[in-house]
Protein backbone atom coordinates (compact mmCIF):
# COMPACT_ATOMS: atom_id res chain seq x y z
CA UNK A 1 0.00 0.00 0.00
CA UNK A 2 2.56 2.43 0.68
CA UNK A 3 4.24 1.92 -2.76
CA UNK A 4 0.72 2.81 -4.16
CA UNK A 5 0.57 5.82 -2.09
CA UNK A 6 3.73 6.38 -3.19
CA UNK A 7 2.78 6.07 -6.77
CA UNK A 8 -0.34 8.36 -6.94
CA UNK A 9 1.68 10.51 -4.79
CA UNK A 10 4.07 11.15 -8.30
CA UNK A 11 1.51 11.09 -10.51
CA UNK A 12 -0.57 13.87 -8.53
CA UNK A 13 2.59 15.78 -8.31
CA UNK A 14 2.99 15.59 -12.39
CA UNK A 15 -1.06 16.35 -13.02
CA UNK A 16 -0.51 19.47 -10.81
CA UNK A 17 2.31 20.50 -13.13
CA UNK A 18 0.14 19.61 -16.31
CA UNK A 19 -2.57 21.59 -14.37
CA UNK A 20 -0.17 25.26 -14.90
CA UNK A 21 -0.21 24.13 -18.54
CA UNK A 22 -4.06 23.67 -18.90
CA UNK A 23 -5.04 26.75 -16.66
CA UNK A 24 -2.32 28.99 -18.18
CA UNK A 25 -4.06 27.78 -21.82
CA UNK A 26 -7.56 28.54 -20.43
CA UNK A 27 -6.14 31.73 -19.49
CA UNK A 28 -4.95 32.06 -23.15
CA UNK A 29 -1.18 32.36 -22.64
CA UNK A 30 -1.05 30.05 -25.73
CA UNK A 31 -2.11 30.33 -29.52
CA UNK A 32 -0.91 28.26 -32.33
CA UNK A 33 2.57 29.98 -32.61
CA UNK A 34 3.40 29.85 -28.74
CA UNK A 35 2.66 26.78 -28.13
CA UNK A 36 4.61 25.29 -30.72
CA UNK A 37 8.08 26.69 -28.62
CA UNK A 38 7.42 23.88 -25.87
CA UNK A 39 8.15 21.06 -27.87
CA UNK A 40 10.84 22.85 -29.49
CA UNK A 41 12.48 23.67 -26.39
CA UNK A 42 12.30 20.63 -25.04
CA UNK A 43 13.67 18.75 -28.25
CA UNK A 44 16.38 20.87 -29.34
CA UNK A 45 17.70 22.22 -25.96
CA UNK A 46 16.27 21.01 -22.80
CA UNK A 47 16.55 17.26 -23.15
CA UNK A 48 19.58 16.87 -25.72
CA UNK A 49 21.62 19.01 -22.22
CA UNK A 50 19.16 16.86 -19.93
CA UNK A 51 20.77 13.54 -21.63
CA UNK A 52 24.55 14.63 -22.18
CA UNK A 53 24.88 15.72 -18.37
CA UNK A 54 22.74 12.57 -17.20
CA UNK A 55 24.64 10.18 -18.90
CA UNK A 56 27.86 11.55 -18.63
CA UNK A 57 27.66 11.78 -14.84
CA UNK A 58 25.71 8.47 -14.77
CA UNK A 59 27.90 6.23 -16.54
CA UNK A 60 31.69 4.77 -17.28
CA UNK A 61 32.89 2.50 -20.06
CA UNK A 62 32.58 -0.29 -18.76
CA UNK A 63 28.78 0.01 -18.28
CA UNK A 64 28.30 0.26 -21.87
CA UNK A 65 28.12 -3.64 -22.56
CA UNK A 66 24.87 -3.38 -20.24
CA UNK A 67 23.30 -0.66 -22.03
CA UNK A 68 23.54 -2.49 -25.38
CA UNK A 69 21.82 -5.77 -23.97
CA UNK A 70 19.32 -3.28 -21.93
CA UNK A 71 18.45 -1.78 -25.30
CA UNK A 72 17.79 -4.98 -26.94
CA UNK A 73 14.73 -5.67 -24.99
CA UNK A 74 12.70 -3.08 -25.67
CA UNK A 75 13.43 -3.47 -29.16
CA UNK A 76 12.34 -7.21 -29.10
CA UNK A 77 9.43 -5.91 -27.32
CA UNK A 78 8.22 -3.66 -30.14
CA UNK A 79 8.84 -6.10 -32.68
CA UNK A 80 6.81 -8.67 -31.37
CA UNK A 81 4.05 -6.42 -30.13
CA UNK A 82 4.15 -4.71 -34.29
CA UNK A 83 3.07 -8.82 -34.99
CA UNK A 84 0.82 -8.51 -32.80
CA UNK A 85 -0.44 -5.06 -34.13
CA UNK A 86 -0.87 -6.79 -37.41
CA UNK A 87 -2.45 -9.74 -36.40
CA UNK A 88 -5.31 -8.32 -34.34
CA UNK A 89 -5.30 -5.71 -37.46
CA UNK A 90 -5.92 -8.56 -39.84
CA UNK A 91 -8.56 -10.89 -37.87
CA UNK A 92 -10.56 -8.28 -36.59
CA UNK A 93 -10.53 -6.00 -39.44
CA UNK A 94 -9.42 -2.49 -38.56
CA UNK A 95 -10.60 0.09 -40.77
CA UNK A 96 -7.97 0.24 -43.46
CA UNK A 97 -7.85 3.90 -43.92
CA UNK A 98 -5.87 4.13 -40.43
CA UNK A 99 -4.11 0.55 -40.25
CA UNK A 100 -0.71 2.66 -40.00
CA UNK A 101 -2.29 4.83 -37.33
CA UNK A 102 -3.53 1.88 -35.21
CA UNK A 103 0.22 -0.04 -35.38
CA UNK A 104 1.86 2.74 -34.41
CA UNK A 105 -0.02 3.18 -31.40
CA UNK A 106 -0.28 0.25 -30.88
CA UNK A 107 3.67 -0.31 -30.57
CA UNK A 108 5.10 2.99 -29.65
CA UNK A 109 4.62 5.10 -26.58
CA UNK A 110 5.03 8.65 -25.43
CA UNK A 111 8.66 7.61 -23.48
CA UNK A 112 9.85 11.28 -23.11
CA UNK A 113 7.05 13.87 -22.47
CA UNK A 114 5.45 11.16 -20.17
CA UNK A 115 7.93 8.50 -19.59
CA UNK A 116 10.81 10.69 -18.46
CA UNK A 117 9.04 12.41 -15.85
CA UNK A 118 7.28 10.05 -14.56
CA UNK A 119 10.01 7.18 -14.09
CA UNK A 120 11.77 10.19 -12.61
CA UNK A 121 8.96 10.57 -9.66
CA UNK A 122 8.60 7.13 -9.37
CA UNK A 123 11.67 5.76 -9.26
CA UNK A 124 14.50 8.28 -8.59
CA UNK A 125 17.70 9.42 -11.01
CA UNK A 126 18.74 5.87 -10.91
CA UNK A 127 16.28 5.08 -13.29
CA UNK A 128 17.16 7.40 -15.76
CA UNK A 129 19.55 4.83 -17.56
CA UNK A 130 17.07 2.36 -18.31
CA UNK A 131 14.33 5.26 -19.33
CA UNK A 132 16.56 6.45 -21.71
CA UNK A 133 17.90 3.14 -22.92
CA UNK A 134 13.96 2.73 -23.82
CA UNK A 135 13.54 6.27 -24.97
CA UNK A 136 16.60 5.26 -27.86
CA UNK A 137 14.41 2.06 -28.88
CA UNK A 138 11.45 3.22 -29.18
CA UNK A 139 12.46 6.29 -30.79
CA UNK A 140 14.53 4.73 -33.13
CA UNK A 141 11.67 1.98 -33.78
CA UNK A 142 8.86 5.02 -34.28
CA UNK A 143 10.98 6.96 -36.93
CA UNK A 144 11.53 3.87 -39.07
CA UNK A 145 8.71 1.44 -38.85
CA UNK A 146 6.42 3.74 -37.35
CA UNK A 147 7.16 6.28 -40.05
CA UNK A 148 6.33 4.05 -42.60
CA UNK A 149 3.59 2.43 -41.69
CA UNK A 150 1.65 6.01 -41.10
CA UNK A 151 2.62 6.97 -44.64
CA UNK A 152 0.79 3.52 -46.07
CA UNK A 153 -2.44 5.42 -44.77
CA UNK A 154 -1.43 8.60 -47.11
CA UNK A 155 -4.21 9.69 -48.76
CA UNK A 156 -1.48 11.74 -51.36
CA UNK A 157 1.58 10.85 -52.69
CA UNK A 158 3.67 11.21 -49.14
CA UNK A 159 4.63 7.65 -48.80
CA UNK A 160 7.92 7.03 -47.80
CA UNK A 161 10.60 4.42 -47.95
CA UNK A 162 11.52 2.57 -44.82
CA UNK A 163 15.51 4.13 -45.28
CA UNK A 164 14.81 7.41 -46.82
CA UNK A 165 17.06 9.89 -46.14
CA UNK A 166 14.39 11.81 -44.34
CA UNK A 167 13.77 8.77 -42.23
CA UNK A 168 17.06 9.02 -41.02
CA UNK A 169 17.15 12.89 -40.49
CA UNK A 170 13.96 11.92 -37.90
CA UNK A 171 16.12 9.57 -36.15
CA UNK A 172 19.10 11.54 -35.70
CA UNK A 173 16.95 14.26 -33.73
CA UNK A 174 18.09 16.58 -31.35
CA UNK A 175 17.83 13.85 -28.31
CA UNK A 176 19.35 11.16 -30.11
CA UNK A 177 21.70 13.60 -31.41
CA UNK A 178 22.70 14.41 -27.25
CA UNK A 179 22.24 10.90 -26.23
CA UNK A 180 24.83 9.74 -29.23
CA UNK A 181 27.50 12.57 -27.74
CA UNK A 182 27.12 11.60 -24.12
CA UNK A 183 27.45 7.73 -25.42
CA UNK A 184 30.93 9.15 -27.58
CA UNK A 185 32.13 11.08 -24.39
CA UNK A 186 31.77 8.21 -22.33
CA UNK A 187 33.22 5.76 -24.86
CA UNK A 188 36.02 8.01 -25.65
CA UNK A 189 36.83 9.67 -22.16
CA UNK A 190 36.79 12.99 -23.24
CA UNK A 191 35.47 15.55 -20.26
CA UNK A 192 33.84 18.83 -21.60
CA UNK A 193 34.27 22.62 -19.86
CA UNK A 194 32.98 23.18 -16.34
CA UNK A 195 30.78 26.17 -17.57
CA UNK A 196 29.18 23.83 -20.19
CA UNK A 197 28.16 21.00 -18.25
CA UNK A 198 26.92 23.55 -15.60
CA UNK A 199 24.74 24.82 -18.19
CA UNK A 200 23.93 21.70 -19.40
CA UNK A 201 22.57 20.80 -16.38
CA UNK A 202 20.29 23.74 -15.84
CA UNK A 203 19.29 23.75 -19.31
CA UNK A 204 18.70 19.69 -18.44
CA UNK A 205 16.38 20.77 -15.59
CA UNK A 206 13.88 22.66 -17.29
CA UNK A 207 13.35 19.33 -19.44
CA UNK A 208 10.06 17.67 -17.14
CA UNK A 209 8.51 21.20 -16.39
CA UNK A 210 7.93 22.42 -19.68
CA UNK A 211 6.97 18.41 -20.97
CA UNK A 212 4.14 18.25 -18.62
CA UNK A 213 3.22 21.87 -19.01
CA UNK A 214 2.99 21.03 -22.45
CA UNK A 215 0.70 17.92 -21.88
CA UNK A 216 -1.72 20.39 -19.82
CA UNK A 217 -1.85 22.88 -22.87
CA UNK A 218 -2.72 19.42 -25.14
CA UNK A 219 -5.41 18.33 -22.99
CA UNK A 220 -6.96 21.93 -22.96
CA UNK A 221 -7.42 21.29 -26.21
CA UNK A 222 -9.24 18.18 -26.50
CA UNK A 223 -13.01 18.09 -26.89
CA UNK A 224 -13.70 15.13 -25.12
CA UNK A 225 -17.37 15.17 -26.76
CA UNK A 226 -16.05 14.08 -29.67
CA UNK A 227 -14.73 11.23 -28.43
CA UNK A 228 -16.60 7.50 -29.64
CA UNK A 229 -15.11 4.27 -28.26
CA UNK A 230 -14.96 1.54 -31.12
CA UNK A 231 -13.33 -1.68 -31.78
CA UNK A 232 -10.51 -0.07 -33.26
CA UNK A 233 -10.08 2.38 -30.27
CA UNK A 234 -10.34 -0.18 -27.82
CA UNK A 235 -7.96 -2.66 -29.45
CA UNK A 236 -5.47 0.39 -29.82
CA UNK A 237 -5.63 0.76 -25.85
CA UNK A 238 -5.71 -3.08 -24.75
CA UNK A 239 -2.07 -2.95 -26.92
CA UNK A 240 -1.06 -0.08 -25.00
CA UNK A 241 -1.73 -0.70 -21.88
CA UNK A 242 -1.49 -4.66 -21.74
CA UNK A 243 -0.18 -6.06 -24.70
CA UNK A 244 3.01 -4.25 -24.65
CA UNK A 245 3.82 -4.78 -21.05
CA UNK A 246 2.99 -8.17 -21.46
CA UNK A 247 5.66 -8.48 -23.91
CA UNK A 248 8.30 -7.30 -21.55
CA UNK A 249 7.35 -9.43 -19.06
CA UNK A 250 7.65 -12.77 -21.38
CA UNK A 251 10.92 -11.62 -22.46
CA UNK A 252 11.84 -10.98 -18.96
CA UNK A 253 11.89 -15.09 -18.86
CA UNK A 254 14.18 -15.50 -21.42
CA UNK A 255 16.44 -12.22 -21.32
CA UNK A 256 17.60 -11.75 -16.94
CA UNK A 257 17.06 -7.95 -16.00
CA UNK A 258 18.20 -6.31 -12.88
CA UNK A 259 14.98 -5.43 -10.61
CA UNK A 260 14.90 -1.64 -11.93
CA UNK A 261 15.33 -2.23 -15.48
CA UNK A 262 11.94 -4.60 -15.48
CA UNK A 263 10.03 -2.10 -13.14
CA UNK A 264 11.43 1.22 -15.80
CA UNK A 265 10.41 -0.86 -19.13
CA UNK A 266 7.07 -2.35 -17.95
CA UNK A 267 6.12 1.53 -17.20
CA UNK A 268 7.61 2.55 -19.76
CA UNK A 269 5.88 -0.26 -21.80
CA UNK A 270 2.02 0.75 -20.55
CA UNK A 271 2.82 4.52 -21.18
CA UNK A 272 0.54 6.41 -23.40
CA UNK A 273 0.66 6.84 -27.28
CA UNK A 274 3.30 8.22 -29.01
CA UNK A 275 2.27 11.90 -29.17
CA UNK A 276 4.38 12.83 -32.65
CA UNK A 277 1.41 10.00 -34.09
CA UNK A 278 -0.91 13.28 -34.28
CA UNK A 279 1.79 15.71 -36.34
CA UNK A 280 2.87 12.64 -38.46
CA UNK A 281 -0.82 11.70 -38.84
CA UNK A 282 -1.69 14.69 -40.44
CA UNK A 283 1.09 15.35 -42.62
CA UNK A 284 0.45 12.25 -44.23
CA UNK A 285 -3.39 13.18 -44.81
CA UNK A 286 -3.63 10.32 -42.84
CA UNK A 287 -6.88 9.61 -40.08
CA UNK A 288 -5.60 12.43 -38.08
CA UNK A 289 -8.73 12.45 -36.12
CA UNK A 290 -8.48 9.16 -35.12
CA UNK A 291 -4.93 9.22 -34.07
CA UNK A 292 -5.81 12.64 -31.93
CA UNK A 293 -8.74 10.61 -30.17
CA UNK A 294 -6.17 7.07 -29.63
CA UNK A 295 -3.36 9.58 -28.49
CA UNK A 296 -5.53 12.04 -26.28
CA UNK A 297 -7.80 9.01 -24.91
CA UNK A 298 -4.69 7.01 -23.84
CA UNK A 299 -3.10 10.14 -22.10
CA UNK A 300 -6.28 10.29 -19.63
CA UNK A 301 -6.53 6.66 -18.90
CA UNK A 302 -2.57 6.76 -18.17
CA UNK A 303 -3.79 8.75 -14.99
CA UNK A 304 -5.04 5.44 -13.68
CA UNK A 305 -2.99 3.02 -15.10
CA UNK A 306 0.36 3.92 -14.02
CA UNK A 307 -0.67 3.92 -10.37
CA UNK A 308 -2.26 0.27 -11.28
CA UNK A 309 1.03 -1.30 -12.35
CA UNK A 310 3.30 0.40 -9.55
CA UNK A 311 1.16 -1.16 -7.46
CA UNK A 312 1.55 -4.40 -9.47
CA UNK A 313 5.20 -4.12 -9.40
CA UNK A 314 5.46 -3.23 -5.61
CA UNK A 315 4.65 -7.41 -4.54
CA UNK A 316 8.30 -8.11 -6.49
Amino acid sequence: MEVFLHAVQGVLTLLLISAVGYFLAAKGWFNQQTEAVLPRLVNYVALPMFLIYSLVHAFHREDLGQLLYGASIPFLSMILCFFCSWLVGRFFKVNRQHIGVFHAAFVNSNSIFVGLPVTLALFGETALPYTLLYFFANTTFFWTVGNYSLSQDSAGQKKVSLFSMGTLKKIFSGPMIGFLAAIFLILTGLSLPGFFMDAAHYLGNMTTPLALIFIGVTLHKLDLRKIRLNADIVWVLLGRFVVSPLMICALSVFLPMPLLMFKVFIIMASLPAMAQIVVLSSFYRADSEYAAVVVSLSTLLSIVTIPVYMMLLSAL
